[in-house]
């Protein structure tokens, strides 16, 4: 019984010793991005998908834990590194450093284990509970390798003397130190510019290990953007472009660009002028059609519009205009008989006359004074009856016209 015992203890001893020196081989011949499981004989499954999430000196470890696990039971999980050149003695668990003991979340933040830069190590994690442990899931890290570089920390853009000046700002760590310090000034920048106006994939490019640049072949009073990008040549590493800054550039406006100001300008005024005028084009018809109707008015309702002065008037007396006739009165006492009388007068001085004229022409000039008798004794009796009818008052009129 006592034989058995041993055997059995012996038997332990021997499966934890092959263990640890597989975790060893193991560990030394991992490399980054790949995680080594190390089974032991417990039933917890450990963590999945181990891989860091860096930017300058900020390091996160991230795992998955896909699994389910017993009721009442809680998962914590725990997470350590350790320099890869302390390898062989990982078998001793004083050489690992702990970050996270017994956490809750998928993930660890290793910034403030201040990781050397340039050294390389090893990180795990495993799953926890009150009863058991999982096996070590673990990747290999070195941050001047694998960390990734982040863009610069600010741009700022000045116009000086018609061109652009970039002031670039230096990424920094996690405790405000400059990268470029920490790489030993092997960072350097990649700057891309172009017009507003243009496609950013256009852009020209300016690669500068300085911090402060000039853009060279801009033109005066044009708006440029300009976004930074840094690179790390030793192990090819790029970040991603900063935000996008846009500055106009000062000088005198070229001609090109006065004339095609003028040239718009002009052409905006008469399109507003023309623009005007069809929409009012309308109005004014409309009212030009109830105030001057293209139907005209019957006359004697035009004439109750006109003002007295554009009424039609006969002219007064005494205006120059006036053209008077005298008109010889005829007495109402002077009738028939008297015109009678007087015509006979006539005859008799025209009888005498004629008997002193030739014998041939005496029977021609009888005929004819008996004619202008006949026609004047009429005219007579036609004019006094004219003038009786006119004039009743005996009196000398004038007629104006």
């Amino acid at each position: 019984m006592n034989a058995l015992c041993c055997f059995g203890l012996c038997s332990v001893l021997l499966v934890k010793v092959l263990a640890d020196g597989a975790v060893g081989m193991a560990g030394y011949s991992g490399f980054s991005g790949t995680s080594v499981v190390f089974t032991g004989f417990g039933e917890l499954r450990h963590p999945e998908n181990p891989q860091v999430d860096s930017l300058n000196t900020r390091y996160v470890l991230r795992w998955d834990w896909p699994h389910e696990t017993a009721v009442n039971q809680t998962v914590t999980f725990t997470a350590q590194y350790l320099e890869e050149r302390y390898l062989r003695k990982a078998s001793n668990e004083k050489y690992w450093t702990s970050v996270c003991v017994n956490v809750l979340e998928h993930r660890c933040d290793f910034t403030g284990a201040r990781l050397d830069y340039f050294l390389r190590y090893l990180l795990r994690v495993r799953a926890n509970t009150s009863q058991q442990s999982s096996s070590w899931v673990q990747i290999r890290f070195c941050p001047d390798e694998d960390a990734a570089l982040g863009p610069p920390s600010s741009v700022k853009l000045n116009s000086v003397k018609g061109n652009l000046e970039v002031i670039i700002s230096d990424p920094v760590t996690n405790n405000n130190q400059s990268m470029k310090t920490l790489l030993d000034n092997n960072l350097s920048y990649l700057v891309h510019y172009c017009r507003r106006s243009e496609d950013p994939q256009t852009a020209k490019v300016l690669e500068t290990k300085t911090n402060v640049v000039t853009l060279p072949e801009l033109d005066r009073q044009t708006w440029y953007c300009v976004r930074v990008q840094s690179r790390y040549k030793y192990y090819d590493k790029s970040s991603v472009f900063s935000d996008t800054h846009c500055a106009r550039t000062e000088g005198p406006m070229p001609y090109w660009q006065i004339f095609l100001f003028i040239l718009i300008s002009v052409l905006l005024l008469f399109l507003l002028v023309l623009l005007l005028y069809f929409c009012f084009y309308k109005m004014l018809t409309s009212l030009k059609n109830i105030f001057w109707p293209a139907v005209q008015l019957p006359d004697h309702i035009q004439e109750l519009w006109l003002s007295d002065s554009e009424k039609p008037q006969l002219l007064a007396p005494g205006s120059p205009e006036s053209v008077c006739e005298p008109l010889v009165m005829v007495r109402p006492e002077l009738d028939a008989v008297s015109v009678d009388e007087h015509l006979n007068a006539e005859d008799q001085d025209s009888s005498a006359h004629s008997r002193h004229g030739s014998g041939d022409s005496g029977v021609y000039s009888t005929e004819e004074d008996s004619c202008h008798r006949s026609s004047t004794h009429t005219d007579l009796q036609m004019t006094s009856k004219k003038h009786r009818e006119e004039l009743h008052d005996g009196t000398l009129l004038e007629l104006c016209a």
